[in-house]
C-alpha cells in the first residue's frame, strides 16, 4: 500500500506541475489576445493559432480541474483500497480523455476561422445519422464506463467471461483484455462482456483449478482408485491448494471412453504452482491411460 500511495503522489505532484504550467500559458495567450499586439495583424494566422490555443487550453484546464477536485475527493474517501486497480479512477480518466479529445477537435475548425456555434449547429442536423452509422462504438463505451464504474470488475482480477479465461490487464471504453494462461493477450468487445456471464475469482479471494480428460474403457479402474491415484500425485503442492475442495467428477460415460473433470480449489493464486500441479495431474493421467501402475 506504501508503493501505491507513494505512485499516486508522485502522479499528484506531476500532474499538478503540469497544470500551473498550463495556466501559465494559458494567461500568456488571453492576454496576448485581450492586448492585440500589431504583429497580429501582420502574423494572421498567429492570431488563429493563440485563438485555438486559448479555446483548447481553457477547456483543458477546467477539466483538470474537475478531474484533481473528483480525484482528491474519491481518494481521500477510500484511502484503503489499491488506486492501480481502481475502476472509478480508470473511468475518471477515460472519461478525462475523451473530453480533452472532443475540444481538441473543437479548437480546429476555429484555427481555420470557423464559426464554432455554426459549426456545432450543423454537427447536430447530422448527428442522428452519426449515431445510427456508430451505435455499436457508442454502445461499446457506454458498456465499458459501466464495467469501469462498478465493483464487479476490476484490473488483475481473474474471471471467466463466456468461454474466455484470464486476468484481467485492462479496461478501455472499447473492450476488455484478459491474458489467459497461456499469456495470450484476449480481447474482448465491452457489448459482449456485457451480455456475457462472468465468474469473477477473485471477487472470492480463490481460484478453481480444474483438467478435463478422457480414459479408455478398456484400463480397469475404478472413480475411487482414479482420485485417490490423482491425490497422491499432487500431495508435494498441498499447502498450495484446499485439500478440501479436490473433487474428481464424471462428466460423460461414452461407448468407448470415459471422460472426468478434477477441480481444486486454490486459495492464493500462483501461476507458477497452477502449472506444477497441471503438470503433476497430467503426468499421472498419461501413465494411467498407459496402463502403469500407481
Amino acid at each position: 500500500m506504501m508503493v501505491t500511495d507513494k505512485t499516486y503522489k508522485n502522479t499528484n505532484r506531476r500532474e499538478r506541475i503540469i497544470f500551473v504550467i498550463k495556466l501559465l500559458i494559458y494567461s500568456g495567450i488571453v492576454y496576448f489576445n485581450v492586448e492585440h499586439p500589431a504583429f497580429y495583424d501582420k502574423f494572421q494566422w498567429l492570431f488563429k493559432i493563440t485563438n485555438a490555443l486559448s479555446f483548447f487550453l481553457g477547456a483543458n484546464i477546467v477539466i483538470s480541474i474537475a478531474w484533481l477536485v473528483i480525484l482528491s475527493w474519491y481518494t481521500r474517501r477510500h484511502r484503503t483500497k489499491p488506486l492501480e486497480k481502481d475502476n472509478f479512477i480508470l473511468g475518471i480518466n477515460r472519461i478525462t480523455s475523451v473530453m480533452n479529445t472532443a475540444f481538441f477537435l473543437l479548437a480546429i475548425p476555429i484555427f481555420f476561422g470557423k464559426d464554432l456555434m455554426q459549426l456545432i449547429t450543423s454537427i447536430t442536423i447530422v448527428a442522428a445519422a452519426i449515431a445510427l452509422l456508430t451505435k455499436d462504438y457508442i454502445s461499446n463505451m457506454i458498456n465499458g464506463l459501466i464495467v469501469m464504474f462498478s465493483d464487479q470488475l476490476s484490473l488483475g482480477d481473474q474471471v471467466r467471461i463466456g468461454e474466455y479465461r484470464g486476468r484481467i490487464m485492462d479496461i478501455t471504453l472499447i473492450n476488455v483484455v484478459l491474458q489467459n494462461d497461456d499469456d495470450d493477450i484476449v480481447i474482448i468487445p465491452n457489448s459482449v462482456v456485457f451480455t456475457s456471464i462472468i465468474v469473477n475469482q477473485s471477487k472470492q479471494n480463490i481460484k478453481k483449478l480444474s483438467l478435463e480428460f478422457e480414459l479408455d474403457h478398456k484400463h480397469k479402474f475404478t472413480p475411487e482408485e482414479l482420485e485417490m491415484r490423482l491425490r497422491r500425485s499432487i500431495e508435494a503442492y498441498q499447502r498450495y491448494y484446499r485439500e478440501d475442495s479436490f473433487s474428481l467428477k464424471t462428466l460423460e460415460i461414452k461407448k468407448d471412453f470415459v471422460q472426468f473433470k478434477v477441480q481444486l480449489l486454490v486459495p492464493h493464486p500462483d501461476k507458477e504452482k497452477e502449472r506444477l500441479i497441471k503438470r503433476a495431474l497430467n503426468t499421472e493421467i498419461i501413465a494411467i491411460a498407459e496402463g502403469g501402475k500407481g
